[in-house]
Parts: structure tokens; C-alpha cells; sequence
């Protein structure tokens, strides 16, 4: 009998550093040509290359930054495609292969454990299979919940027929646990601001989202007992409640008198999307205001907590908040002269510093130096593309409303920064140069003058 046919992957691009940015990059490619069919754009015109390459990338990298209007654009199908790529760019192209083929063969081999590894950040690659599990039914779970929750109040109160509230309540519940901020609406979600029965629902599956599977694995059968929860763990969840708490107090501060945002609204009103103010600029990317009608000082705070970020191995962008805080806890092990860099109980390895680090600098490195790219080749203003060079790079999808007006060579650079920030800046860098042997000699040791 002849042999079967397999398809052999260069050893050049096989390993995961390298294939996970591939597999991103041709799912981007396949939604493009999905959007560039006719039944994709609304209207008899056939739709644009640039609008479809940009909207599929948004929609991989789960972001939701358009240059076009995603209500009136798009068809129906178009519509569904981007929620399909929103759903698998959630996941990860990687992790919903290998979901699948749990679910169909119950086998992993051991390259697509390493390939997911990448890609979920897990410590230890017995981890994979069992997280996986839970990815899937957790993601289910939540998605279902949030859209029951908001088809049923898009029902009463929005809509007349129930297979549009039913429409527009799950394609919101997934762009909302994805942490993308695509909308069926043209104005996203300024026709609900200040109800409180779809604000908060959506507010708490961005929130969830942007947690990270590993840590929603663990909070699965130990929420019950913090004091044994793994250091990861502990950084995420009360680094993302202190960056609620201060993104949204600072935002109510900021914006309470403002009438362009919240200054003529009730306190129930103002309450609600304080909270909302204090959770989409960590990645959700929705909003029931205007942005790029917020005082200064709110856009620079929402360029701050964008650039954190959320939970590791999650929907979520940016540097993430444990590179945050252990970038603080460095800092501080610094300032008191300690020879270890300790959070609790657990000191922490040099090396996860130095990746810290690296992850932060690259991160500025990239994000200043788009936002220069950028101001070069438009008029804007420079917090209004920081803000947008930064929702990029964060994969959080807000908008100052500038991102249609900017030129085909700036979408570009929009379209790297997006395609960055959801591979990540060291799966992007290592995927270039890659070191396939460690060195066996270490050099002679020099300490440089630092300060």
C-alpha cells in the first residue's frame, strides 16, 4: 500500500516560537479572503483589501479597532465571520486545535503540547491537556451566561423581535469575554450608557476574560482558599481588583463634571460607567462614551491602564499585570539594597525578572516608536495617537475616533502593532532570532558603571 501523505514542516519554522506567529498570521489571511467575498460586505460593492485585511486582523488579535463601520460595512455573513475570528483568535488558533482534538482523538502529540505551551504560558507541560479542558468549558459558561443576561434585557427594553435581541446579545457576550470591541451598533454601546443591566454583564465578562485561563483553571478548585493560591495567581487577581478600584475612582473623579462624558448624567449613571471606565481600558475595548471627548488627563490614564493590561494567557493585551507588579516588586527589592527579589513567601528567579523587563522595554520601545511613525504621517494630535498606537499594541480596540481617517501606510503600522501585542512581543522577537543551541562557555564577567 502506498504511503499516506504528510505535510512535513521545515525545522526552519517548526518550532513553537516561530509556528505560533505563523498560525496567527495565515488565520488572518483566511479571514481576509472570507471578508474579501461579495456575501461579506453589505450593499452591492465588493469590499476594499485594506478594510478586509485590517478587520480580520483586529479580529485575530481580538482588538476590535476598524476603519470601517462594522454595523453597516459588513453583512450579516460578514458580521458572523468576524465573530468567528474573534472566537478563535480568543482561544488561540493553537489551543482550539488542540481542544478539538481532545475532544475528538483525547491525544495530544508531544509538539502540539509545546506549541500550546507557548501560547497558554504554562509552566509545566503536563498542564496542557487538563487546562485545556477547562478553557473550553469555561469559555462556553461565561459566553453562554453573559448572553442569556443581555438577550434577555435587549428583549425587554431594545428590541421587538427575539432573534435580534438573541443576535446582538451573543455576539456581544463573545466579543466581550474575548476582550474585543467589535459592535453591531455604529456608536458601540452609547445607545445603552448608564443601564446597568448591560454595562456591568458585559463590564464582568471583560473582567473575566482578561483574567487568563490559567488562573481561572486554578480559581476552579481553589477559590476557597487564597492563602493557597500559586504567587501568578495572587498577583492577578488583586493587581486586577487594585487596577478596578483605582481606574475607575480616578475615572468618576476625572470625568464627574465633564458634560461632554458624565457631567449632566444621574449618580446611577455615573456609577455604572465608572465601573466601566475602570475595566475596558485594561483590553475590553467596548464603550458607552466618547472617548475622544474625555479631558486629557482620563485619555492618559487610559493609555496607562491599557498598556498593562490584564491577566497572562488571556484575551487580554498588553505587558499584562504580573510583569507590572513584578517589575514593582524589582524595583523595591532594588531600592532596599535585598539580594532577592521576593513576593510573599516565594523569591523570584532572575530570570523571570530579566523577561519582565524585557517584555516592558520592548513594549516602550515599540509603542514610541509607532506613535512617532504614526505622527509623521498624519496631523493628529500626540495623546490621540499614543492612545491609539497604545489600544493597538494592547489589543484593546478604543478609539479617540481617529483610526478610519488615518492613511493605508499608518493602518499598517496599526496592523503590526496588533498583530504584536497578541503573539506578544517575545514569541515576536523570538521567532526572528531564535537560538536553537545554548552556548557552552560563558564569558568573562564586567561590571559597567550603571546611573
Amino acid at each position: 500500500m502506498p504511503r499516506p501523505l504528510r505535510l512535513r514542516i521545515p525545522a526552519s519554522i517548526a518550532h513553537p516560537v516561530r509556528l505560533l506567529p505563523l498560525t496567527f498570521f495565515a488565520l488572518i489571511l483566511v479571514g481576509t479572503l472570507l471578508l474579501l467575498m461579495p456575501f461579506a460586505r453589505s450593499g452591492t460593492e465588493s469590499p476594499g483589501f485594506m478594510p478586509a485585511f485590517f478587520t480580520s486582523t483586529s479580529a485575530v488579535t481580538v482588538t476590535g479597532l476598524a476603519t470601517v463601520d462594522t454595523s453597516t460595512y459588513w453583512s450579516p455573513a460578514g458580521q458572523g465571520i468576524i465573530l468567528g475570528l474573534v472566537e478563535i483568535g480568543g482561544l488561540g488558533i493553537v489551543a482550539l486545535a488542540t481542544v478539538l482534538g481532545l475532544f475528538i482523538g483525547g491525544r495530544l502529540g508531544l509538539r502540539t503540547r509545546l506549541v500550546a505551551q507557548a501560547d497558554m504560558h504554562v509552566v509545566n507541560i503536563g498542564e496542557v491537556k487538563p487546562l485545556f479542558r477547562r478553557v473550553a468549558v469555561t469559555m462556553l459558561f461565561f459566553q453562554t451566561v453573559t448572553a442569556v443576561v443581555l438577550t434577555a434585557r435587549y428583549r425587554a427594553s431594545y428590541f421587538d423581535d427575539l432573534p435580534t435581541a438573541l443576535w446582538h446579545g451573543v455576539f456581544d457576550a463573545i466579543m466581550a469575554f474575548n476582550n474585543a470591541g467589535f459592535s453591531l451598533n455604529r456608536d458601540s454601546l452609547v445607545g445603552y450608557a448608564g443601564d446597568g443591566l448591560i454595562i456591568i454583564p458585559i463590564a464582568f465578562a471583560v473582567f473575566v476574560g482578561a483574567i487568563g485561563f490559567p488562573v481561572l483553571a486554578e480559581l476552579f478548585t481553589g477559590w476557597r482558599t487564597p492563602s493557597r493560591w500559586t504567587i501568578h495567581t495572587r498577583l492577578t487577581i488583586w493587581g486586577s481588583i487594585g487596577l478596578l478600584v483605582v481606574g475607575a475612582l480616578a475615572f468618576l473623579a476625572l470625568e464627574w463634571t465633564n458634560p461632554a462624558t458624565l457631567g449632566g448624567e444621574g449618580v446611577w449613571h455615573k456609577l455604572v460607567t465608572g465601573i466601566e471606565g475602570g475595566i475596558m481600558p485594561r483590553s475590553g475595548g467596548l464603550n458607552s462614551f466618547d472617548w475622544g471627548a474625555v479631558r486629557p488627563e482620563t485619555l492618559n490614564m487610559g493609555t496607562i491602564l491599557m498598556f498593562i493590561g490584564g491577566g497572562s494567557a488571556s484575551t487580554a493585551g498588553g505587558i499584562k499585570i504580573t510583569t507590572f507588579l513584578l517589575l514593582a516588586y524589582v524595583i523595591w527589592a532594588e531600592l532596599r539594597g535585598d539580594p532577592e527579589i521576593t513576593v510573599g513567601a516565594r523569591s523570584i528567579g532572575p530570570r523571570v525578572a530579566r523577561t519582565a523587563i524585557t517584555i516592558a522595554l520592548l513594549a516602550v520601545m515599540l509603542v514610541v516608536t509607532t506613535t512617532f511613525i504614526v505622527m509623521v504621517m498624519t496631523d493628529f494630535a500626540f495623546d490621540q495617537v499614543l492612545f491609539e498606537c497604545t489600544s493597538a499594541f494592547a489589543t484593546v480596540g478604543l478609539s479617540t475616533g481617529i483610526t478610519p481617517d488615518l492613511p493605508t501606510d499608518a493602518q499598517c503600522v496599526i496592523i503590526v502593532l496588533m498583530f504584536v501585542g497578541r503573539v506578544g512581543t517575545i514569541a515576536a522577537a523570538g521567532a526572528l532570532v531564535l537560538r536553537r543551541r545554548m552556548p557552552r562557555y560563558h564569558l568573562p564577567e564586567e561590571q559597567p558603571i550603571i546611573g
